[in-house]
């Protein structure tokens, strides 16, 4: 990664510039978006003799995949001439991101008053565990709490075998999109007020959020969704079924498709079986069914079904393990593993951006940056002379 700014004219963020403030996953998510799609990020961490965060060593699969296509500098912003550095910075970007406890931020003296008070145009994004205020504003939030406060755990696994979180850390990953989302709407504000927004999003917000239709099921309807493992709570057949090799996912969630489906395992019969000829009768007897299906699926393998159903219009699919992912043909053709030169661990592949846009060649432009890659170069960008630096270094402000 060199020094100097990448060139992403072709980029629909480009000419943006981001302060990262972020550490732990929620923060770096959401600006993974913002540099992935063109913007100019200037990661923030503080100097330290260990070359990391939350998420790992800084050579490690996590934190390489979280940071690329970013410069870092270190700051210790708890310094007056730390802060005085973030400032310039401030006065010179489009948005800030920080993912601080609520209060940090302000005991920092680099909360969004204070920001926008030098640069009224400024986004500031924030993630908190609970939100800014309120009788949980005060505490740190992790993933896995926010699954258990938000509903998540108690929805997920299969019922009598205990409570499970989600196997990726959802909260984080759900209220970094979403902020990336509010940091996009609160530019567009801007091309019509000229003026910045503070927006910010909880772990715990997006989780209650992510609950959809099993929240709305309480709000609306006064029920109380439960574990119900791999069975959809209103739709047969819709789950995961054995085969000779490997268990595959299916759904038959129509009466159009589950007559196709009848027809599709040479079980006409089952299309008029009463009971099993109404939804509501398929779900009131959803266990005699599901072993009727097993009974069939599990004699011959996955592939074999896959082709049988597919033609049928019945949604099926093989339940891959993260290698059998990546090893699919279609995640292939997707191009969801991009390669990219690390000038220390040499050639990497990262996880593509999800998000296709037409007439964008998208790839990932730059490796994660080494801790403090970058500072000398953006301090004599900011004006800081060669000596200036040298003292701001030895006084460990900077690193």
């Amino acid at each position: 990664m060199s020094d100097a700014a990448p060139a992403t004219t072709a980029l629909p963020l480009s000419g943006l510039r981001v302060i990262d403030l972020t550490v732990a996953r929620a923060g770096p998510t959401c600006v993974r978006h913002l540099a992935d799609w063109g913007a100019e990020v200037i990661r923030i961490a503080p100097p330290s003799a260990d070359a990391g965060d939350i998420t790992g060593d800084q050579d490690g699969f996590d934190y390489q995949n979280l940071h690329r296509n970013k410069r870092a500098m270190q700051i210790d912003l708890k310094t007056e001439q730390g802060r005085a550095i973030f400032f310039e910075l401030a006065k010179t970007a489009d948005v800030v991101v920080e993912n601080m406890r609520a209060a940090v931020k302000f005991r920092l003296g680099v909360d969004y008053a204070s920001v926008s008070k030098v640069n009224p145009r400024i986004v500031y994004g924030s993630i908190s565990g609970f939100g800014q205020d309120g009788p949980y504003g005060h505490r740190a939030g992790v993933d896995q709490i926010a699954q258990g406060m938000g509903g998540l755990m108690s929805i997920t696994g299969v019922p009598g075998a205990g409570l499970v979180r989600v196997g990726i850390p959802i909260a984080d990953l759900t209220a970094g999109n979403l902020l990336a989302l509010a940091i996009m709407m609160a530019l567009f504000d801007r091309t019509k007020t000229g003026r910045g927004r503070w927006v910010h999003t909880s772990l715990l917000e997006s989780m209650v959020f992510m609950l959809d239709f099993q929240a709305s099921r309480w709000l609306l309807a006064n029920q109380v969704a439960g574990q119900a493992g791999n069975d959809h709570p209103t739709s047969i057949p819709t789950g995961v079924y054995p085969t000779a090799d490997r268990p595959i996912a299916l759904a038959a969630s129509s009466p159009r498709m589950w007559e196709r489906f009848c027809d599709a395992l040479e079980r006409p019969e089952w299309k008029t079986r009463q009971g099993w000829d109404t939804r509501d009768g398929r779900s009131a007897d959803r266990a005699a069914i599901n072993e009727a299906i097993a009974e069939i699926t599990r004699t011959k393998p996955s592939l074999h079904w896959i082709e049988i159903l597919d033609p049928a219009g019945i949604p099926c699919g093989p339940i891959n393990t993260i290698d059998q992912t990546f090893g699919d043909p279609q995640v292939q053709h997707l191009e969801m593993a991009k390669p990219v030169a690390h000038p220390r661990l040499g050639d990497q592949k990262l996880v593509r951006n999800p998000i296709n846009m037409s007439d964008v060649a998208w790839n990932i432009r730059d490796a994660t940056p080494d801790a403090g890659q970058h500072t000398d170069a953006v301090l004599a960008e900011l004006g800081h002379s060669p000596d200036a630096i040298a003292r701001l270094r030895a006084a460990r402000v900077v690193q």
